[in-house]
């Protein structure tokens, strides 16, 4: 599988808890913040649930 970007454009304030367990599992902190991930189901699905706030891209 290959690798993809995950990049945090919107902040996590006013997101439910679960959302922001999410970003934080994603090893996301701060707006801006770019972190690489294999493209697994898990991670895909876990991008998928915070769709609005973050952009992907494939590495």
């Amino acid at each position: 599988m290959g690798k993809v970007k995950v990049k945090q454009v919107r902040s996590n304030i006013g997101r439910t808890q679960n959302q922001k367990r999410t970003l934080e599992a994603l090893g996301l902190h701060k707006i801006g913040q770019v972190v690489e991930h294999e493209a697994t189901p898990s991670i895909l699905g876990m991008v998928n649930k915070v769709k609005h706030l973050v952009s992907v891209e494939e590495a």
